[in-house]
């Protein structure tokens, strides 16, 4: 009995780390790619929790190299100096204002946490970071932390170069130092320490969990040892004894040693496949249909519904880096896009993560493009520009707020209203229509053919007016939009109905 007891304990702390301990009923969470931590909270406060997000992926916190050749790039977020909460989009009360004000209105903070390394082993040395944290690159030397030269892989890496020369090699992968960043050696109980140290300091101003960055490039026993190490979340907004919600970076489109599944035993994994794959159907490349989509999840080899963590697209890969190459969709796709967001919030696979993106000047040349460092939309001073919000509720200062686009938003309501409803009524026409339900709750209907529609189908739902809420939306009880069935006379449409009736 007592064994039993023991391994109930286990499973159950194990389960905290899958949860992503949000309120009842809001099941999508959102990445606000570089905001300010003051335009999160307003719009935790103003668009996010009315309309039933569940959580928020916030940039790195913590302090940063400041990369001024190119100026400002966004990935220099992920070239940390030391753990201080110090960046551009705010310091550490502000942030701590952020997290109560989203916590107190039910959206959670999920914090993008980059523990794999510092920064570049070209960085140089002195106090241009954000917070003005003198280092020494070169020399290893990190007091703000502290880290020294015995906190890094240099030695235990074998390589010529001290980089990652070959991903079949997963003593390479893991011990090597990423595009030049320095790796931390978290086999050192020390370095666990240090890393637990400021991830707990934000669990208590009362973040709700963590991505792990590079988690790829981590030994998933080390990641559990710092794991282990994590105090529970913060009683004034969660139960008693509720852990972290963990998702870890490990891109796993197969062809490597490295698997997603190798990192269950820590949380849940970023299901990279998904976006590629769903992008080669929409686009119809390679011969793919959407009506192939009837077995979407675990039946494209993908891991687990329970273990992953899906999104169409995220801030790599919408710029060519990452996974998935050409066939990612991003908002500059915007009818593909919407269809496809429409499709991850639909289904009931994995737990949904939203892209809120900004705009860049993109500047093709050869097939790349050369703008794909650009950091966020700035003043001359370099500091972050605010996210305005326009009259029709779209966002300006280059801000995309592709979940303010209606269709979007909807959708996250939509799979909130249908959550727990299984899988139903698929239809599809043999290529590129197809629909399915979700229980008697609701109905979504996709044409991505180059002929209209028109068919009778069986959706599961009571007999009733429906709104279309891709069109519009129900207000005051009436649609604001198309209403009823009908036929799709339109190219590339979708048509979802809500559990809305009209009187």
């Amino acid at each position: 009995m007592r064994i039993l007891l023991l391994l109930l304990a286990a499973a159950g702390l194990c389960w905290g780390q899958y949860n992503p301990n949000t309120v009842p009923k809001r099941t999508s969470i959102v990445h606000l790619f570089e905001w300010r931590w003051q335009d999160i909270a307003e719009e935790c406060e103003r668009y996010l929790a009315p309309n039933g997000f569940g959580g928020v992926q916030v940039s790195p916190p913590n302090e940063n190299i400041v990369i001024t050749n190119p100026n400002r790039p966004w990935w220099e977020r992920y070239q940390p100096i030391s753990y201080k909460i110090c960046t551009r989009s705010g310091n550490e009360e502000q942030f701590k204002d952020m997290v109560k004000r989203c916590n107190n209105v039910g959206v959670r903070i999920y914090v993008d946490a980059v523990v794999n390394h510092m920064c570049g082993a070209a960085g140089g040395s002195g106090t241009h970071s954000t917070c003005g944290s003198h280092f020494n690159a070169g020399n290893r030397d990190f007091p703000a932390v502290p880290y020294s030269g015995w906190d890094f892989n240099d030695g235990k890496c074998h390589t010529g170069s001290g980089e990652i020369e070959r991903y079949d090699d997963i003593y390479q992968v893991r011990d090597c130092r990423l595009s030049g960043l320095l790796d931390l050696a978290l086999e050192k109980d020390y370095v666990r320490s240090k890393v637990a140290e400021y991830m707990n300091h934000l669990i208590d101003i009362g973040v709700a969990g963590f991505r792990i960055d590079a988690a790829k490039h981590m030994w998933p026993g080390d990641i559990r040892a710092f794991l282990d190490k994590l105090h529970d979340l913060n009683t004034q907004w969660f139960s008693a004894g509720t852990k972290p919600f963990i998702y870890q970076e490990v891109i796993d489109l197969g062809g490597e040693p490295i698997k997603g599944s190798e990192y269950f035993g820590n949380g849940r994994v970023t299901e990279f496949k998904y976006g590629a794959k769903l992008g080669t159907v929409l686009r119809k490349w390679n011969g793919e249909k959407m009506a192939y989509l009837k077995n979407w999840g675990e039946g494209w080899g993908f891991v687990p519904s329970d273990r992953a963590l899906v999104f169409v697209d995220n801030h790599d890969n919408q710029r060519g880096h990452g996974a998935g190459g050409s066939s990612i969709l991003t908002f500059w796709d915007a009818r593909l896009y919407k269809m496809a967001v429409g499709f991850m919030l639909a289904h009931p696979y994995g737990l949904t993560r939203v892209m809120s993106s900004y705009r860049w000047p993109r500047n093709f040349q050869n097939g790349k493009d050369v703008n794909d460092w650009v950091g966020p939309p700035s003043n001359s001073d370099g500091s972050t520009k605010a996210v305005t919000i326009n009259p029709d509720t779209t966002c300006g200062n280059d801000w995309v707020c592709e979940h303010r686009w209606r269709q979007i938003r909807n959708m996250v309501i939509f799979r909130n209203v249908v959550d727990g409803e299984p899988f139903s009524n698929w239809w599809d026409n043999g290529s590129n229509q197809v629909a399915f339900g979700r229980g008697n709750k609701g109905f979504i209907i996709f044409n991505n053919d180059n002929w209209n529609m028109n068919v009778n189908v069986q959706t599961g739902l009571p007999a009733g007016t429906y709104c279309d809420v891709i069109s519009g939306q129900k207000e005051n009880n009436k649609c604001t939009g198309k209403q009823d069935f009908g036929t799709l006379p339109y190219h590339l449409s979708i048509k979802m109905m809500e559990k809305a009736r009209v009187i």
